[in-house]
């Protein structure tokens, strides 16, 4: 049996394919490079090489051992680093109207399209993602990352959630469409304990790692208040996050609970049930953002989508309203990295273009991190939500090889991500 593995060609538009034998070692590569970066410890070294062996690093330093058969790719004045980390992210969509999508597209059209939404992830230096629902095209999802898997189509290493769990006349239901036509929600209906459990059961069987939320939504933020109704008790949420952890989803894991909850008081109860992260999280009180801190429960910002739909919208008005709530976003983000909550990075991408995500991680700056703190956020914490931890998000030996090169030094210009000019992910280069 062949796995068969697509990647960029220099200077052409088309793919280059090569096959591989499955289960057959690959020949060792020696990647070398003006810089590489130590992201735990928050320095580059110069010069820098990687060892690669099959699917996994071997060894780093400034020189490493170059075996006899090995190929050396001198990638000259670049950084090597690990491949990003994108833990928001919608394979299922696309720029335009969400809410249509399902309905006007088939699940068949929309596999195929997050399929193609993958290969521009990764080629854009995004080697590892966590799908946040299939925004109505149920398990699809799962089809994809197996098909990555197994070498059919390129993409990142995922971890992929179904649907979403919401409740009836919910942030993702068909709201506003005439009911004789009974136009199904984005996510999978659940509107009390026991019916989020028989969720995440059909769900977990059906392949999902972990499970989404809704916890909040409609939003309003007026004369400088945020307001957002909750959806689900601390008791419900609680729940799930039990069900979770009675398959494998502790602490971790990156197969427990993750919720997209942007106000009070659904982010203190999302996070007193102890779920994975709080996505979005632009308002978090002092109390939550304390247990946050003692739980090491991540926030995820999502950044990038605010700006897009700010930059996109359909009025004026819309455009300031959306303009005025990042800014209230970014001043309570300072807040939260003042008490010390525990960062993740992921974009909401799908409503804006795949490939273009790395903005998140130049925003995360420009509102208030050090580029070292983004990178560390990014790659190390993203790899512990993703349950990860230890085998992704550094280059180390042992560690999966997910390795990218950019220009100049993400140190001191976080906009070089923006700018990848290699990929590699388990050992197979995709972009070069």
């Amino acid at each position: 049996m062949k796995k068969l593995f697509c990647g960029m060609v220099v200077g052409l538009a088309a793919a280059s394919c090569v096959a591989q034998d499955a289960g057959t070692a690959k020949h060792a590569i020696v990647l070398h490079a003006a810089r590489m970066l130590d992201v735990a410890a928050g320095k580059v070294m110069a010069p820098g090489e990687v060892l690669v062996e099959g699917e996994k690093i071997a060894a780093v330093g400034s020189h490493v051992e170059r075996p006899a058969e090995a190929e050396v790719i001198d990638l000259g004045d670049v950084t090597l680093m690990p491949g990003l980390i994108d833990a928001h992210v919608h394979l299922f969509l696309h720029p335009g109207a969400e809410d249509l999508q399902t309905v006007q597209e088939s699940v068949a059209e929309r596999t195929l399209i997050a399929a193609g939404a993958a290969k521009a992830d990764l080629m854009a230096g995004f080697t590892a993602e966590r799908d946040m629902g299939s925004e109505g095209a149920g398990c699809a999802d799962v089809a994809v990352r197996n098909a990555i898997n197994s070498g059919l189509i390129p993409g990142p290493r995922m971890r992929m959630s179904c649907n979403a769990i919401d409740l009836t006349g919910g942030h993702e239901d068909a709201i506003g469409y005439n009911p004789a036509q009974k136009v199904l929600s984005n996510a999978d209906y659940a509107d009390s304990s026991e019916e989020i459990v028989k969720v995440m059961r059909e769900q977990r069987k059906g392949g999902a790692d972990f499970t989404k939320i809704y916890e909040t939504g409609p939003d309003s933020f007026r004369d400088g208040v945020f307001r957002t109704p909750y959806q689900y008790t601390e008791a419900e949420l609680a729940a799930a996050v039990k069900e979770a952890e009675r398959v494998g989803g502790g602490v971790g894991s990156g197969r427990g609970v993750a919720v997209h909850a942007t106000g009070e008081p659904g982010t203190g109860f999302a996070v007193e049930a102890g779920v994975a992260s709080v996505d979005h999280a632009y308002q978090l009180s002092d109390a939550t953002m304390k247990a946050m801190k003692e739980k090491q429960i991540y926030a995820v910002p999502t950044f990038a989508i605010a700006e897009y739909f700010a930059d996109h919208a359909a009025t004026p008005a819309r455009a300031e309203w959306d303009r005025k709530e990042q800014v209230y976003h970014a001043a309570e983000f300072k807040k939260q990295l003042a008490t010390g909550v525990p960062m993740a990075v992921g974009s909401d991408v799908g409503p804006f273009p795949h490939g273009t995500q790395a903005r998140e991680l130049e925003l995360m700056v420009e509102f208030g991190m050090k580029p070292v703190a983004v990178l560390q956020a990014d790659l190390l914490n993203g790899a512990k939500l993703l349950g990860w931890g230890g085998l992704i998000g550094e280059l180390k030996a042992g560690y999966y090889a997910d390795v990218i090169a950019v220009p100049g030094n993400p140190l001191e210009d976080i906009s070089v991500v923006k700018k990848v000019a290699f990929v590699m992910k388990d050992g197979v280069v995709y972009k070069r």
